[in-house]
């Protein structure tokens, strides 16, 4: 009997110590009868990226990747797919037979599917708090999700108009609006927040929801956060971070195996590991 064939997958970022990819990844590889296969998490930061990918051997069939690398992530592969091109960012690291690498972003159809089984219908306008990296994603979705517009809502105008060229490559109208205007952008149908820690919070009482509204925050420590907290009590649906976490390691899985992703199984794992930190609960699977 041939023994099994010992395959390495990772995270990186740094901080990654907290990170729940591992449970996640290491939960598919159980249930797919994958022995031999591990997913770790490894610290690194944007000067070492490069040269820790180009030491990697055989073994390895891919990384997921976390702040702050997934720009500098398009520059260290040989091929870039046309959605990690169109966001300028990449969360995924696919190492292929022939030894070259293709990087990839699996946060866009992980926001997409997520947002679509939240309830979010095709055509409906997006606000977006934020304008980071995961606002990239965001827009992406919601031009997957054929968005007439989508208003940004952030502190630096800047940080916006950088965003423009994102924009146009999803087919996307941008609108730029300040921070002082959030509670008045946040009556739109589908809203998502991609703002830090706390910087929301004080949002949480000033807005008047629409109806059936869908609220994705990308948050999920703590949880729920005041504006989760505060949609959810005025009926919207609310979803987590934790679902795009989920969403975005499925295709990861897929990725990098070549296999259907056990989608029970690794929801289910990560929905206990959440529960242990006090986390809000994964909607798939």
């Amino acid at each position: 009997m041939t023994a099994p064939v010992d395959r390495r997958a990772a995270v990186l970022g740094k901080p990654v110590d907290h990170s729940l990819s591992p449970v996640i990844h290491n939960a598919g590889y159980a249930a797919a009868g994958l022995a031999g296969w591990s997913y770790t998490a490894i610290e690194c930061v944007e000067a070492e990226l490069a040269g820790r990918v180009a030491a990697l051997g055989p073994e390895w069939v891919g990384l997921s990747l976390t702040m702050p690398l997934k720009e500098v992530a398009l520059a260290v592969g040989d091929e870039v797919s046309a959605t990690a091109a169109a966001v300028g960012a990449a969360n995924t690291l696919v190492h292929r037979a022939d030894g070259t690498w293709l990087v990839d972003n699996t946060d866009v159809p992980g926001m997409v599917s997520v947002l679509s089984v939240a309830g979010v219908e095709p055509g409906r306008h997006v606000t977006v708090l934020g304008a980071g990296g995961t606002a990239r994603a965001a827009l992406a979705a919601a031009g997957a999700l054929g968005a007439p517009g989508v208003t940004v809502v952030a502190r630096r105008r800047p940080a916006v108009e950088a965003l423009r060229p994102v924009a146009e490559a999803v087919g996307v109208d941008l609108t730029a609006a300040p921070w002082a205007d959030a509670p008045a952008h946040l009556r739109a149908p589908v809203v998502i927040s991609t703002v830090p820690k706390g910087v929301a919070d004080p949002l949480a009482g000033g807005v008047s929801w629409s109806p059936r509204a869908v609220f994705f925050d990308a948050l999920y420590d703590p949880w729920p956060t005041p504006l989760a907290a505060a949609a959810r009590a005025a009926g919207c649906r609310v979803v987590s971070g934790l679902d795009l976490l989920l969403a975005q390691a499925l295709g990861q899985f897929e990725a990098f195996t070549g296999l259907p992703a056990p989608a029970g199984a690794m929801a289910a794992a990560l929905r206990d590991a959440a529960a242990a930190r006090g986390g809000p609960p994964a909607a798939g699977g």
